[in-house]
């Protein structure tokens, strides 16, 4: 009696407590810096005009590159997969939900036995007059049950069901955000090998016309043999240098078409015309690095991650505690199958029910240490990627800055080389300078448009960076105004 009256008190406090077992969920602390570091820099570019922080990669002035963006947004198969993680994220959510409420069965059955005679009860049964070893029976039930959430448990499962499904949801942006960089990427990639080839070509046909002058100053015998071999090699290392960018753009055309859900070879002859390689526009409201973790939708969902890992754990500590449910039944059950809906048939039942793992507490700790441990795996996810965050956006600030100051000293560069070159025509013309000497000075030009060239690419894909660190490309206010209203 002293047990039941201990297990009565129990139950009683547990009721009236109705309270959710396990830890309450707090936003861990972010470390991060007040400023970034190269954010002065940044804002002291001089850039087009800023872009829309939502659709950033139209800030680029390409209208073709804003039409591919806009169809890998839309075709993409790597954001299909994402939004189907969804569907299954919202499936989890709606089981969570369905746990917490009653459910209800309609369950029938009609039998027919036929009874041994060969077993003991049969040989009882067979010696009594007028026994018919054929027997019928008929039944037809409503049964309804509820688990009552007595301690949280359910209520904690549906928790991490919906932070699971937040966390989808943002990984869906985040998939977005990276197909978006990416394409931006690649696109810039073509036009930059396209640029690169097209000098690449220049070059060839500038050092092939130097090597046919020299050859001709040899049969002359005014130029060494040592100087056409040596002629000959730079036009070979220029010639290898075209099929080396050649397959580079056709990877890259390739990766285009993968990115944007076609064949290989769909859009080439789309983007087979050249064009000029894209100038990243000036960053906006770049912000401070603790709004990263409202904007990049990478963080919001390892930050849903960690909810629901702390929300398991609330889940496992329930099974300390015992299960109470109610159920119930109505029905009829007969012989006959005339008389199922008679008064007679009917029958019914009431069921309070109690579950509880009173000696099962070594499992149960095994079950919140590992809830525990995945709660510590999450946290330190979240803690890693809130500064890798800060890093990526670090990193695109330094490459930005400092491959556009490399572009503009390039620039200069090839500015005073086209003097030079044009010198050494004019020169040519008077008879001051030789052929060869002109030759030379475009050769070394192309080098420098070259250089300038890469220096460009590597511009544009710095500023792709760092729209994609910021997390640009969503409304990420909107978001967070929706989890203020969840909160």
């Amino acid at each position: 009696m002293p047990a039941m009256r201990t297990l009565a008190l129990v139950i009683s406090t547990s009721l009236a407590a109705g309270c959710a077992v396990g830890p309450d969920y707090h936003r861990p602390d972010a470390l991060l810096a007040d400023r970034y570091q190269g954010q002065a820099a940044v804002e002291q570019r001089v850039a087009p005009t800023p872009a829309s922080f939502a659709r950033w990669w139209e800030g680029f002035g390409d209208v073709q590159l804003s039409a591919l963006v806009d169809e890998a947004l839309a075709q993409n198969l790597d954001i299909a997969q994402a939004r189907a993680r969804v569907l299954q994220a919202r499936a989890g959510l709606g089981a969570a939900d369905a746990a917490l409420l009653p459910s209800g069965a309609i369950n029938g059955q009609a039998a027919r036995a036929y009874q041994s005679v060969e077993t003991p009860l049969g040989r009882v049964l067979d010696a009594t007059p007028g026994y018919d070893r054929y027997g019928n029976s008929y039944e037809a039930n409503l049964e309804a049950s509820w688990e009552l959430d007595v301690f949280g448990g359910l209520g904690r499962g549906k928790d991490a069901a919906l932070a699971e499904y937040q966390a989808s949801e943002a990984g869906v942006v985040a998939t977005r955000l990276a197909i978006a960089a990416q394409t931006a990427d690649i696109y810039t990639s073509i036009r930059g090998l396209q640029t690169r080839l097209a000098i690449a070509e220049r070059q060839v046909d500038t050092q092939q016309a130097l090597l046919e002058k020299v050859r001709l100053l040899n049969e002359r015998g005014l130029a060494a043999d040592y100087q056409v071999q040596q002629t000959e090699g730079e036009l070979a290392q220029v010639r290898a240098s075209v099929p080396v960018l050649q397959t580079g753009l056709d990877a890259a055309m390739n990766v285009m078409d993968v990115m944007l859900g076609s064949a290989p070879g769909t859009h080439r002859a789309e983007l087979a015309h050249p064009r000029a390689i894209p100038r990243a526009p000036q960053l906006a409201a770049t912000g401070t690095p603790a709004d990263l973790l409202r904007r990049r939708p990478d963080l919001i969902a390892a930050e849903r991650r960690l909810v629901a890992a702390n929300a398991r754990i609330g889940e496992a500590i329930s099974e300390y505690y015992p299960k109470f449910s109610l159920s119930a039944l109505l029905g009829s059950a007969t012989t006959q199958s005339g008389n199922l809906f008679n008064a007679g048939a009917a029958q019914s039942a009431g069921v309070l029910g109690l579950r509880w793992r009173l000696f099962d507490f070594v499992r149960i700790n095994a079950q919140i240490d590992g809830a525990k441990g995945q709660e510590a795996e999450a946290l330190a996810a979240y803690r890693e990627s809130v500064l890798r965050a800060s890093e990526d956006v670090e990193n695109a600030f330094s490459a930005l800055v400092n491959s556009e100051t490399q572009t503009d000293t390039l620039t200069a560069g090839e500015t005073s080389l086209a003097s030079a070159r044009q010198s050494s025509f004019t020169a040519y013309q008077n008879g001051a300078a030789s052929l060869i000497d002109v030759l030379n000075a475009d050769q070394t030009l192309l080098r420098a448009r070259d250089a300038r060239a890469q220096a460009q690419i590597e511009s544009s894909r710095a500023g792709i960076a760092a729209y994609r660190a910021l997390g640009g490309g969503w409304n990420s206010e909107q978001l967070a105004r929706d989890r203020a209203v969840e909160r």
